[in-house]
């Protein structure tokens, strides 16, 4: 019988065991969240980053051997922001209609996420590029990783709070928006858009599909504007 440890050390050599070790991680969530009812709480992508983090952590793989496995996955996250334009073109006659409010809303979100993230870690004596990792966690991570580079932050730090973001979005939006009350799926959707990016747009479409297309448009938008005025916020508050 061959020693497992070899087995397993000849396995982690193949960059296709943490592509694969992803995919199913994911699958078990998705599995996990159906059973569940669909539930906010039994987020798919919460419970496959806590399967692969105890994975990693069990078989003392580094994060920098798991991502060159798995960047493949990274790789996809550019094409499918780019998808984002199809929802815009699918509802540019409803979004016509509604561009006054939304571009209120956009500029609104967008503005909060930046600037009430920064005060509150400058409150408790957080600078440098640390700080700078935090401007962009509202946006999807291809546009967020390029911001924390571009003013100095840390791309790897940015991706963790960018996903972490997005989680906490898509748990507690349905819930918060039924106690706020909000009835119109337009502004259900293109509120977690614009907090939460594609984990926030996927929860979306589970609930609706007005509010799914609404959020892809949300999270297309802001993306575009957090990479304008996060330069600029982190500049005048460094």
């Amino acid at each position: 019988m061959a020693d497992p440890a070899l087995i397993w050390s000849y396995l982690a050599q193949g960059p296709l065991l943490w592509l694969t070790a992803t995919l199913v991680a994911y699958v078990i969530g998705d599995a996990l969240f159906r059973a569940a009812g669909r539930q906010s709480w039994a987020n798919p992508v919460l419970i496959a980053v806590i399967l692969l983090a105890v994975l990693l952590a069990a078989t003392g793989t580094d994060y920098a051997t798991y991502f060159e496995g798995a960047q493949f996955v990274h790789f996809m996250l550019g094409p499918a922001t780019v998808c984002l334009a199809l929802p815009l073109y699918d509802n540019l006659p409803r979004v016509r209609r509604a561009a006054w409010p939304m571009l209120a809303g956009l500029c609104v979100g967008s503005g909060v996420a930046i600037v009430s993230a920064l005060l509150i870690a400058r409150a408790f004596g957080i600078g440098g590029p640390v700080l700078a990792s935090l401007a962009p966690k509202s946006t999807t991570a291809p546009v967020a990783i390029g911001i924390a580079e571009r003013i100095g932050g840390q791309p790897t730090l940015t991706a963790a709070l960018v996903l972490l973001t997005g989680i906490f979005g898509a748990i507690v939006v349905t819930p918060l928006l039924n106690a706020l009350r909000v009835r119109d799926w337009r502004a259900r959707g293109f509120a977690v858009g614009v907090a939460a990016h594609g984990i926030g747009t996927a929860r979306a479409f589970q609930v609706n599909q007005t509010a799914g297309a609404f959020s892809g448009i949300g999270m297309g938008l802001n993306a575009v504007l957090t990479a304008v005025i996060a330069p600029m916020v982190v500049g005048w508050m460094g």
